[in-house]
């Protein structure tokens, strides 16, 4: 397999993922591979389809795409145990596993002298907790937001506290995410915000203030309060859209998606603050040890250029962290709304001005928060 429609048609493959990569049928010879050929694996929407032939063009890169599901755990699982490596290039993970992956050896530092384009990123995006470990840059942050809740201002006026999630009045009207990496985040927020509960960090919660929150939210749930903990992207649309509810913790999207409903919905600026989270590019070792660790590095430094913030801005509603989105947009401005680029920019900056608790997808005690997950489930 030495031309170079062979190397695209592998790669192909490979952003195909499905069934073959999960069985682990699907290998990557280093016969296949050539200078330029990266696969890239994360969370679906970092995904920007078509677009990605941006990066051949601009920098001679042939880009592959997976989703890797968005759930830490088992990326986490097939990155230390699994076939991960063996697979991928670079990884786009939600933020709080590099110490982790760093550890047990399954991701390598960044060389930042390789990605002139990282002094561009915000400097509070590059504040992010967990991006280092050893006095080493393990994540880039990719993807910043901060979240809050969908609510109905027709119904409930104007809303400003998680309170409306646990007042009774909406008892069965209201809704959280079956998350804890979420949901136990923006308890905390409220217990320790509006509760005056001694809550230290609500992203990393200690084994006596984890049980705090959730024996609160399992009150909740036997109470009868939540009409649902809602999982994925349809579920937390059709809750929205059928007005099944009429507030909910969860993304800003869904908030666009109902208002394509007809729906007035509105995302609250809570007083208790937002919760922050980050999608990091992680250098995967087996890109490394395949010689590819030059590209990736090139990779990293086209992402983060303005194209593709511009473009993910635009499809998705998300910002990368840095100013060269909006200098890329007015240089482009055929191709890209100035105005656009910079509003977004400026709304996901207001939203950090203020309180923010930062996701975390391995807090110090990760597995008890596994095991109190379980009990919410079975109450």
């Amino acid at each position: 397999m030495s031309s170079n429609i062979s190397r695209r048609q592998l790669l192909k493959t490979l952003g195909a993922g499905g069934a073959a990569l999960a069985a682990g049928s699907v290998f990557r010879p280093m016969s296949a591979l050539a200078a330029g050929d990266l696969a890239f694996w994360a969370t679906g929407t970092l995904d920007v389809g078509d677009a990605w032939s941006r990066a051949a063009d601009d920098a001679g890169l042939n880009v592959a795409f997976t989703d890797n599901g968005n759930d830490p755990g088992p990326a986490v699982a097939r990155l230390v145990a699994g076939n991960a490596n063996d697979l991928f290039d670079i990884g786009g993970l939600q933020g709080g596993a590099e110490k982790e992956l760093a550890v047990q050896g399954a991701i390598v530092p960044w060389d930042l002298s390789k990605i002139p384009n990282y002094e561009n990123v915000w400097q509070w995006a590059k504040d992010i907790p967990y991006l280092h470990h050893d006095g080493k840059q393990y994540g880039l942050p990719a993807v910043i937001n901060a979240d809050s809740i969908i609510y109905r201002p027709d119904k409930l006026g104007k809303v400003d506290s998680y309170g409306v999630i646990f007042d009774p009045k909406l008892k069965g009207q209201v809704a959280m995410e079956d998350a804890w990496i979420n949901s136990a985040v923006f308890a905390a927020m409220y217990l320790k915000e509006t509760e005056n509960q001694k809550i230290g960090n609500p992203g990393n919660l200690t084994a006596d203030e984890l049980g705090l929150v959730m024996e609160f939210l399992i009150k909740h749930k036997k109470d009868g309060q939540f009409r649902t903990f809602w999982s994925g992207w349809e579920q937390g649309v059709q809750l929205v859209g059928d007005g099944e509810v009429l507030a909910m913790t969860g993304w800003e999207p869904i908030v666009y998606e109902g208002r394509k409903r007809g729906l007035q919905v509105e995302y609250a600026a809570p007083v208790e603050g937002y919760e922050g989270w980050g999608n990091n590019l992680v250098l995967l070792k087996g890109a490394v040890d395949r010689g590819l660790g030059d590209d990736a590095h090139k990779f990293a430094n086209w992402l983060l250029d303005g194209f593709y913030g511009c473009t993910l801005g635009e499809q998705r509603g998300y910002v990368v962290p840095s100013d060269r989105n909006v200098a890329y947009a007015e240089a482009n401005a055929s191709q890209f709304d100035p105005t656009k680029v910079k509003a977004l920019a400026e709304h996901v900056k207001a939203k950090f001005s203020g309180k923010v608790a930062w996701q975390n997808t391995r807090p110090d005690n990760f597995q008890l928060y596994e095991e109190w997950w379980q009990k919410l489930r079975n109450a």
